[in-house]
C-alpha cells in the first residue's frame, strides 16, 4: 500500500520517528557499543548494567532511567570533545541503505518535494540524533536530552524520555508552533500510537503484530517500509 497519505495543496508537518521507522533497527546500542570498543577501558564499567537491568524489571520498567544508566556506564564523565568526535564519526558512517530504509528515505524526500516541514522525533539521545537530523535535512529535531556538568557528560535525563505520551506532548506543541498546519506522523511501535492517534494523518510502519492490531482498531493505516 502507499505509505504516505494523499497529499494536499497546503504544506504539512511531516513527523518521523527514527529507530525502526527511518532505520532498520535501533541506533543507540550500536552508538554505545562503538564508543566502548574505541575506549576499551569503559568495558570495565559494564558490571553496572546488571543491577540496572534488575531495577528495570523490578521497579516499573522505567525506560528513561534504564537508558540513562546504560549511557552513564559507557561514557559518563567523559568530555564533550571525545563524545562529539565519536558521534561525528558514527553518523558519517551511517550508510544510506545499510542503516536507513530506502522506502523511508523515499517518503522523506516526497514530503521535502511537497514543501512540508520535516521534524524528527526520537526517544534516542541528543548525543547524536541531531546530527542524524542534519544529515537527512530535517528542519527540526526533537529527542531525549541528557545532562552535562560543564564539559563532562553526567548522563542523567535533562528532560523527559521522548517516548509514548511524551511524543504526544511534542505533537501538541508542534500544533502551536505551526498553527493550522496538518500533521502527518510516522512511527513503528505500540508506544508511538499515542501520538499517531492525534495526528491529522498517520501511518504505522514496520510494526509488530500487537502494534498492527492496535493501529487497526484506531483506524491507522499500516505499511511495510523496506
Amino acid at each position: 500500500m502507499n505509505a504516505s497519505p494523499a497529499p494536499e495543496a497546503r504544506p504539512h508537518v511531516a513527523l518521523f520517528d527514527l529507530d525502526g521507522t527511518l532505520t532498520w533497527r535501533d541506533t543507540l546500542m550500536p552508538f554505545l557499543a562503538g564508543y566502548a570498543l574505541r575506549h576499551p577501558a569503559r568495558l570495565l564499567r559494564f558490571w553496572r548494567l546488571a543491577p540496572a537491568l534488575v531495577e528495570y524489571a523490578a521497579r516499573g520498567r522505567d525506560r528513561g532511567r534504564l537508558k540513562s544508566r546504560i549511557i552513564r556506564a559507557v561514557m559518563g564523565g567523559d568530555c564533550r570533545a571525545k563524545i562529539d568526535a565519536w558521534a561525528d564519526s558514527f553518523v558519517r558512517n551511517l550508510g544510506p541503505h545499510h542503516v536507513f530504509r530506502p522506502a523511508a528515505l523515499a517518503a522523506l524526500e516526497a514530503h521535502r518535494a511537497a514543501g512540508d516541514h520535516l521534524v524528527l522525533l526520537s526517544a534516542s539521545p541528543d548525543l547524536y540524533v541531531p546530527l542524524i537530523g542534519r544529515l537527512l535535512g530535517f528542519e527540526r529535531t526533537l529527542c531525549t536530552e541528557l545532562r552535562w556538568r560543564g564539559d563532562r557528560l553526567d548522563g542523567a535525563l535533562q528532560g523527559p524520555n521522548r517516548r509514548g505520551e511524551e511524543k504526544l506532548r511534542c505533537l501538541e506543541s508542534l500544533r502551536t508552533q505551526y498553527p493550522g498546519t496538518p500533521i502527518v506522523a510516522y512511527g513503528n511501535s505500540g508506544s508511538d500510537l499515542a501520538h499517531l492517534r492525534r495526528a491529522d494523518h498517520a501511518v504505522l510502519v514496520n510494526g509488530n503484530s500487537a502494534a498492527r492490531r492496535a493501529a487497526a482498531k484506531a483506524g491507522i493505516p499500516v505499511a511495510d517500509w523496506t
